[in-house]
């Protein structure tokens, strides 16, 4: 083998020197990379004398990788991992689409496959604040839970329906207070509990007159007295016969009960629908209603104890039967605008008051207060009797006392003036 010189002594050696041995000390990287620039350097042309020495060209920039080839640019780099990052956002939007929409339009098959089941009922007796829920005839089981639902005191229809289905209670359609937030146990019990069912009620008593039986009804329910004593007037819309004069006799006395949101004429038809079913039981035929009521009204007002009653109802019947004059104070005083059951002798001779029965023959023109069962009943079947006068002997007790001749009446009013005297703070109002 022949001693050539090496690169490395090629490279390290001066003009001049002599060769080095091979043996001597290897270049360091860095003087690798110089030789290795010098070697690609292109030949420059030597200057021409006084010339300008030619431009050298440029060195190529190198990458962080090394070499001219060693990287990429760094905007072709960044450009990369923004593609990238774009990349990964369209899949990751695109998942959540298809999401989406399985949750949109499969949420209670989702929940079933991933165990996700949402709570169906409320925990308690409800959060404190109050809702108003209507019950309405015909409702079935399914309306009711939908109602409670709607109006928040139910978590879910399901959860009341389904304990309807274990219970099978019976409901009052009807108005009720509950709470917002309640089980479906809490908001049954609430249901059936009568404490909650809202009602207003009025009671009218036998006897009453008009004017007192809408004051009763307004103070009962809260509506105006003004909007019932306006409806009261619209008769034809009632469904009175047509020789009724108004309203009175047909409000029939009872106690009510009414849901809320019942207007004036709801209510007072309410009472008139009560009188043609009273007087439909009892057999009267349509034609004969306004008759009756009549006759039913007197009597509820002059008979006393109810026990009187057919015995006054026959004292009426004999007098129109005998053509004779019924002289009831109390038709004067109503047709007079009293509530005292005495009258005056001016009162007594009124015959433009259409209810004075002293100056104008037969029955007055309607009647004279609201008739009870009693009265109607006693107006259709009088006790067979003699009798033409009775007349009050004793206020407190109501005990009466029947003639059948004029000069037995006659002292019969002597023994009730003189309790009359007895007695001078005895309430004779209505």
């Amino acid at each position: 083998m022949t001693n050539d010189p090496s690169w490395d002594e090629i490279f390290t050696s001066q003009p001049g020197d002599a060769p080095k041995s091979t043996a001597a000390a290897p270049l360091t990287r860095r003087q690798l990379r110089e030789a290795e620039g010098r070697e690609r350097e292109i030949p420059q042309d030597e200057p021409a004398a006084g010339g300008t020495p030619p431009t050298p060209p440029k060195t190529p920039k190198r990458g962080r990788g090394g070499g001219e080839y060693g990287g990429l640019p760094k905007r072709k780099r960044r450009l990369g991992w923004l593609w990238a990052l774009i990349t990964l956002l369209v899949l990751a939007l695109a998942a959540g689409g298809v999401a989406l929409f399985a949750w949109t339009n499969y949420e209670t098959q989702v929940r079933e496959v991933m165990g996700w089941q949402l709570p169906t009922d409320y925990e308690g007796s409800g959060n404190g604040e109050a809702v108003t829920i209507q019950i309405v005839d015909g409702d079935i089981g399914s309306d009711i839970a939908a109602t409670l639902h709607d109006a928040g005191v139910t978590l879910t229809a399901k959860a009341f329906y389904d304990l309807l289905v274990i219970e099978e209670p019976t409901f009052q359609p009807g108005t009720y207070t509950l709470q917002k937030e309640m089980s479906a146990k809490a908001a049954l019990a609430a249901l059936q509990d009568p404490a909650n069912h809202v009602t207003a009620s009025a009671l009218i008593i036998e006897g009453t007159t008009l004017p007192t039986a809408l004051k009763n009804l307004s103070e009962g329910t809260g509506l105006p007295l003004a909007d019932l004593e306006a409806a009261s007037k619209d008769l034809a819309s009632f469904g009175l016969p047509p020789e009724a004069p108004s309203l009175e006799g047909y409000l029939f006395p009872a106690t009510y009960t009414f849901e809320p949101g019942q207007t004036a004429h709801d209510v007072l038809q309410r009472l008139v629908t009560e009188t043609f079913t009273r007087l439909d039981a009892a057999g009267v035929a349509v034609a004969d209603r306004h008759r009756v009521l009549t006759m039913a009204g007197l009597i509820q007002k002059e008979g006393g104890p109810e026990v009187d009653f057919p015995q006054v109802a026959r004292v009426f019947q004999n007098r129109l039967d005998q053509g004779m004059l019924l002289q009831s104070d109390a038709t004067v005083s109503y047709g007079a605008g009293s509530t005292s059951i005495f009258t005056t002798d001016a009162e007594r001779a009124d015959a433009s008051n259409p209810y004075n029965t002293y100056a104008n023959p037969g029955l007055p023109i309607g009647p004279i207060s609201a008739p009870g069962d009693a009265a109607i009943s006693a107006a259709l079947n009088p006790v067979p009797g003699p009798w033409l006068y009775f007349v009050l002997i004793n206020g407190e007790t109501g005990e009466t006392r029947f003639s059948t001749t004029n000069a037995e009446h006659d002292a019969a009013v002597k023994v009730w003036q003189q309790w009359l005297r007895d007695n001078p703070d005895w309430d004779t109002g209505e």
